[in-house]
């Protein structure tokens, strides 16, 4: 465990506990928690998650300004439902993701983990895609990816990062929850306002 880990860590959280609030400063401490990682990751020799990091800046850039303008008029955007042909359309792009990146990474560096590493890579930016526009089954598709990244991380020897990763696994599971709960009551109102 270095500073540099334990800082990203401690941003990591508050970034996530903030998603879960719907809090709009969840992205820049997120921009602050992937900048961080990109040195970590490059150090652990991860280098498809380092290239994550990357993504995931630009992704919460978008992010900040979807959450604040997304929404109907360039209000605040809502929790939707994921449809089944996005759900599909989404599953099949992270497949495709992991074989391309996976056998780049096997074949033409010193990954660790190549496709392991590929595979929570390409399922992370799904559900990060999911986050920035507040689909709520975002928080399903993180609690999958975290049990994995767990097992990486220790396997890696980054403990607290591993740690992280249990924490953000059940933040998510509380994001599930909130989300579900703030989408009903979206409905509700909507329904009543019709009425």
């Amino acid at each position: 465990m270095t500073w540099l880990e334990a800082t990203a860590v401690a941003f990591g959280i508050v970034s996530v506990y903030l998603s879960v609030r719907q809090n709009i400063w969840s992205w820049p401490t997120a921009i602050v928690n992937v900048l961080l990682y990109v040195l970590v990751f490059r150090d652990a020799k991860l280098y498809a998650d380092m290239g994550l990091q990357v993504v995931y800046f630009a992704l919460s850039v978008y992010g900040w300004y979807e959450w604040l303008y997304g929404g109907v008029n360039r209000t605040q955007l809502k929790v939707s439902r994921a449809t089944a042909r996005s759900a599909v359309t989404l599953s099949l792009l992270a497949v495709a993701s992991v074989a391309v990146l996976g056998t780049f990474l096997a074949r033409s560096t010193d990954a660790a983990l190549p496709y392991v590493d590929s595979a929570t890579t390409s399922t992370s930016l799904v559900a990060q895609w999911m986050m920035t526009r507040k689909v709520m089954e975002n928080w399903a598709v993180w609690m999958a990816v975290d049990v994995v990244y767990v097992g990486m991380f220790i396997f890696k020897h980054l403990y607290l990062t591993a740690g992280l990763y249990a924490v953000f696994f059940v933040l998510a599971a509380l994001g599930h929850r909130e989300w579900k709960a703030s989408w009903r009551a979206d409905r509700a109102a909507e329904e009543l306002a019709a009425a």
